[in-house]
């Protein structure tokens, strides 16, 4: 049987706006990335996220991202890898406090948006990245784009990874995800997504915008939870795996590296 985790980034509203379903999207996820208050989320936020997902029994991870509130951190900064260091420890630090506090353990770190995919590229981030992990816990495992710096910096320093695919992001045939920029970067079609998270499951690739097969691994589905028809297909992924004989699992479950 095949086995995947899917996760979701959860805890992004801040002060008096709200993004996302949370409690609504928890029951149909494993992993909940919970946003530390840079790109979003606050005090208040996490300490509910986090006791939200130990409700769900859903395992806890940090999400950090750049401090950049109001482009959602989606926008790239010239940042040193020592920066990239300080604030992934100091995030990673914050969530982890509500956690204990909670009763709860954290499973895992998996940096946000233009974090994330500076670091699927650029060695010396992905290195900063890893160590504050790897400085945290040891015992955490970190997430990263499937096949990228970030997945290797982790395995280079001993960390356990989890190679990460998204149901509703295209690709280009450097494995990279299509930037937010252009307007065919989102798979809006539910069966589309389906159809791309079973075959980057079952058979390991995933089609490219330029119409080539690209490698991938995927230990972890991300499903985004602050798009219009999020909880929609949540509920439609969970039921279509279970049919294709997917087992939904946490990665720590899954056994993975």
């Amino acid at each position: 049987m095949y086995r995947v985790d899917l996760n979701c980034d959860l805890g992004e509203s801040f002060g008096a706006y709200t993004m996302g379903m949370d409690e609504e999207i928890l029951p149909f996820v494993t992993s909940a990335n919970i946003a530390c208050g840079f790109h979003g989320g606050d005090p208040g936020v996490m300490r509910k996220t986090v006791q939200l997902a130990l409700t769900n029994r859903v395992v806890i991870g940090a999400h950090p991202g750049l401090p950049d509130l109001i482009g959602f951190g989606r926008r790239n900064m010239e940042i040193t890898a020592q920066e990239a260091y300080d604030m992934v420890l100091y995030q990673i630090g914050a969530l982890d406090g509500f956690v204990k506090a909670a009763g709860g353990k954290m499973q895992h770190v998996k940096p946000h948006g233009a974090l994330y995919n500076m670091a699927a590229k650029k060695q010396e981030l992905a290195e900063a990245i890893a160590e504050a992990v790897y400085q945290v816990n040891p015992e955490l495992i970190l997430f990263g784009l499937s096949g990228s710096e970030l997945v290797r910096a982790g395995e280079r320093l001993g960390l356990k990874t989890a190679h990460e695919v998204f149901a509703d992001r295209t690709y280009q045939s450097d494995g990279s995800l299509t930037p937010r920029t252009q307007p065919d970067a989102l798979i809006t079609s539910h069966e589309h997504a389906v159809q791309q998270v079973i075959r980057m499951v079952k058979e390991g690739t995933v089609l490219s915008q330029q119409g080539e097969k690209v490698v991938i691994q995927a230990d972890t589905v991300c499903l985004h939870g602050d798009g219009a028809h999020a909880l929609s297909f949540a509920r439609h992924i969970r039921d279509i795996l279970g049919q294709e004989n997917i087992m939904v699992r946490s990665v720590a479950s899954c056994g993975e590296r």
